[in-house]
């Protein structure tokens, strides 16, 4: 297999090579010792990052909510929680950040609200018919006695995406948790509130915002039944999957977002906004990134990729085509929050570390940004969370193990639990593995070969390809593919054996090398002389 592939390589802006560092407030570092993570313990860390050698820190939700979705059920969009500090820790934070040379992208959630936001509580107080029930989507159930939802949508954390409003006729729409209502995007009311909000966190400095569910807030008008194909699936599951799906990716969204652009385009430092939009064609993903809307989406095709040559193969040579057509930036991303960790998605163990350490390579050295999840630099894995502790809502309505062992609070120094997560002396709000005192940060500092010096490494290197052509050509030869960019070649061994090197001078290796390239291994090279 073999193709050559671009990416256009109009503009400069900041954020179309960036690396980005996503932080999960609740879990990188605890500032008063509750142990909760919060936006002072954030700040203390900044530095850290600096180091580390990422251009920006994405921060998962921190605004006013009951956290029944651990921020992704917003009560208020522009405060602070008090569980993470205040808006003056936001301010200073932001501040630090910008001292240090770091971007700053906040997470928003705009498809729906917290259903203690103060416009879902005057809905539930109104009539139907209200305006106050026209912000969201109310409708009257089915059968005689109006029992049964308005139509056969299910929720992403499984069940019926509908909740009845007490004994009345009335159920509201709910694609996640019940304590999540739809917001209704016809409605210009929704629209307005959330042009002031981007206003409000861009006047704050903000440098750009995370789209969470970006390909969700317009569903078709009609609300009518989705054609489900075999049975309905309770996994935790954000569209892209189905044949027939009207509660995402519709045109109309796209309104929304080249009002949003004309708004980030106020306001000078290249402001930007990245989707989160699972969609079932690349080339539906890249509509997102049209001129005129946003800047970024997030690619999940490369999360999705098995451990193989030719699947990340694939994923390459239809990103980049896809993007080119509309003048975009690729991203490549591996983890996140939503997903198992790369590590153990790769077989888990030392196998698996050594394979997330060469995917990781590959995607550094690929055209566009690339976005990392906190604790990858350490070679965390998926933590089995006992179920007397799990936290996520989707295991409580599904019974599936859900989102919590990705979610794990970070290891900082330290021999034991809480691993300097923060000032206190107990288990943070998910328990920490026994067995982390080596992957720690502390027990990882200037050591040879370990994880985190391989992502300083390797994030050095990547500087180097700031002026590096945006063309590659790709090629797979059994279990070994080759990316060829400019004077740069990639070559990823995803194979169980030894595989011949290609001449060059070695530029950045994921795991030791001599005269072949190892199995689960990746290397940089450039030409010799």
């Amino acid at each position: 297999m073999s193709g050559a592939s671009g990416i256009g390589t109009v503009g400069t802006e900041w954020w179309r090579h960036a690396v980005v560092y996503q932080v999960y407030v609740r879990s990188f570092a605890d500032g008063d010792g509750d142990g909760v993570g919060d936006l002072p313990g954030i700040t203390s860390r900044l530095p850290y990052l600096r180091d580390l050698g990422v251009d920006a820190v994405w921060l998962t939700p921190f605004y006013r909510s009951p956290q029944h979705d651990h921020g992704y059920d917003v009560a208020d969009y522009t405060d602070v929680d008090p569980l993470f500090g205040s808006l003056s820790d936001a301010d200073d934070l932001i501040a630090t950040a910008h001292d240090l040379g770091l971007r700053v992208i906040v997470d928003l959630v705009p498809n729906h609200t917290s259903g203690d936001h103060v416009w879902f509580q005057a809905a539930l107080a109104a009539e139907p018919g209200s305006p106050e029930r026209a912000r969201y989507l109310f409708r009257t159930g089915r059968g005689t006695d109006a029992s049964e939802p308005p139509n056969n949508w299910r929720s992403v954390f499984g069940g019926p995406a509908w909740t009845r409003v007490g004994h009345t006729d009335q159920w509201y729409l709910h694609l996640f948790d019940t304590s999540q209502p739809d917001l209704d995007w016809r409605n210009p009311e929704v629209a307005q509130m959330f042009l002031d909000v981007l206003r409000f966190w861009l006047d704050r400095s903000v440098d750009g915002f995370r789209v969470d569910v970006a390909h969700g807030l317009l569903k078709e008008a009609s609300l009518r039944d989705q054609r489900l194909v075999g049975e309905a699936s309770d996994i935790f599951e954000v569209g892209g999957h189905e044949d027939d799906e009207p509660m995402w990716d519709q045109p109309e969204v796209h309104d929304v977002y080249r009002q949003w652009h004309a708004v980030l385009a106020d306001y000078d430092g290249d402001r930007m906004a990245v989707a989160e939009a699972w969609t079932t064609t690349v080339e539906a993903n890249a509509r997102y990134v049209r001129s005129d809307e946003l800047h970024q989406a997030f690619n999940f095709d490369w999360v999705m990729a098995s451990w193989s040559a030719a699947a990340f193969a694939a994923v390459v040579t239809t990103t980049l085509p896809a993007m080119t057509a509309v003048g975009g930036a690729p991203t490549w991303v591996l983890s996140n929050h939503d997903v198992h960790r790369h590590a153990t998605r790769y077989g888990g163990g030392e196998t698996g570390r050594a394979r997330a350490r060469a995917a990781t390579l590959v995607s550094l050295g690929l055209p566009g940004s690339a976005y990392l999840y906190q604790g990858e630099e350490l070679g965390l894995e998926e933590v089995d969370v006992a179920p007397d502790d799990r936290q996520d809502p989707s295991w409580f309505r599904t019974g599936q193990p859900g989102r919590d062992g990705c979610r794990v609070p970070m290891p900082w120094s330290g021999d034991h639990p809480p691993y300097g997560f923060g000032p206190g002396t107990g288990q943070p709000w998910l328990p920490q593995p026994d067995a982390w005192a080596s992957l720690t940060v502390a027990a990882q500092q200037g050591v040879e070969g370990s994880t985190l010096e391989f992502y300083r490494g390797a994030l050095a290197a990547r500087r180097s390809l700031t002026d590096a052509p945006s063309e590659v050509s790709v090629e797979v030869s059994g279990d070994v593919l080759t990316v060829v960019r400019g004077d740069l070649t990639i070559v990823l061994n995803c194979g169980a054996s030894p595989a011949p090197l290609p001449a060059g001078t070695l530029v950045a290796a994921s795991g030791p090398v001599g005269e072949d390239l190892p199995a689960d291994t990746a290397v940089w090279l450039t030409p010799t002389g």
